[in-house]
């Protein structure tokens, strides 16, 4: 499918699309969380929307390794004022959480996607989101944050989290979602080892259930330090290097920190691919 139907938008994903990511925590584990600032907030998106970002994904809730889950008010709050501070900007606004008193207040505030590293597993979730017009990220993850880095286990990764994600997507249209809303997140990093996400990186192109887009988060992960020796902080350059192999196998959009260095990696890709 080469168009995402997403709240106030059609996204042609023709072209990969760049998604910012804007942390609204306290904890991200980059190191650039916003504490619910909110003109904070509305700095560094119009700062992205500026260096080119096709997207905005806000998150009230730190999804890092090990990390301890939010209050829900406190959640809610955060991710409602986000969304109605950033709402006139223009730009699709995507809310990650899983909670699905979250995602309905989001969707009353005016989001346009709901990011879901859970899937739309959580009891609510997907009645939460059913009835919308938003789009849907539908996320794989092995266990849940705080342990689920613990003891990754798969017999083939590849294989098993493409039919987890095709099976999550029976579900949301058995609901009567429209395949047409939904993007497929493999989710790196979450319940995955190193090998397991450089094997899915290689592959990424399996996880296209259906012919529906895919979405990849790599930025800054770990899954880069292990390789380089480098710091989350120092990771702009393999972020980079890992958003354009993604697109090269497939990935529609791509979810960063950097959307600056980002968005002129993809413009030499996309240069190189159309040249004659």
């Amino acid at each position: 499918m080469t168009t995402l139907l997403c709240g106030r938008f059609e996204l042609d994903l023709s072209a990969p699309r760049v998604m910012a990511i804007i942390n609204l925590t306290d904890d991200s584990f980059s190191g650039d969380g916003l504490k619910g600032d909110t003109t904070a907030v509305l700095r560094q998106a119009e700062k992205a929307l500026e260096e080119g970002a096709d997207m905005l994904d806000l998150g009230a809730e730190s999804t890092r390794p090990g990390s301890d889950p939010v209050p829900e008010a406190k959640e809610t709050d955060r991710a409602v004022a986000a969304v109605e501070a950033l709402r006139p900007l223009g730009i699709p606004l995507s809310v990650d959480t899983m909670k699905p008193a979250v995602m309905r207040a989001a969707l009353a505030a005016g989001a346009d996607m709901i990011n879901d590293i859970a899937g739309f597993s959580v009891p609510g979730a997907v009645e939460a989101v059913a009835g919308s017009a938003c789009g849907l990220c539908v996320m794989h993850m092995q266990g849940e944050p705080r342990m689920m880095q613990s003891a990754p286990r798969y017999d083939d990764v590849v294989v098993e989290v493409a039919e987890a994600l095709a099976a999550r997507v029976r579900s949301l249209v058995a609901a009567g979602v429209a395949r047409g809303r939904i993007v497929l997140d493999p989710g790196f990093g979450f319940g995955k080892n190193v090998a397991h996400n450089y094997s899915m990186l290689k592959h990424l192109g399996r996880f296209a259930v259906d012919g529906l887009p895919v979405l990849a988060g790599l930025s800054r992960k770990s899954m880069l330090g292990a390789v380089t020796g480098a710091a989350a902080e120092n990771r702009l350059i393999p972020s980079v290097a890992a958003a354009v192999l993604a697109v090269e196998r497939g990935a529609r959009i791509v979810r960063v920190h950097d959307v600056a260095a980002t968005v002129d990696a993809l413009k030499i890709w996309r240069a190189c691919v159309e040249a004659t």
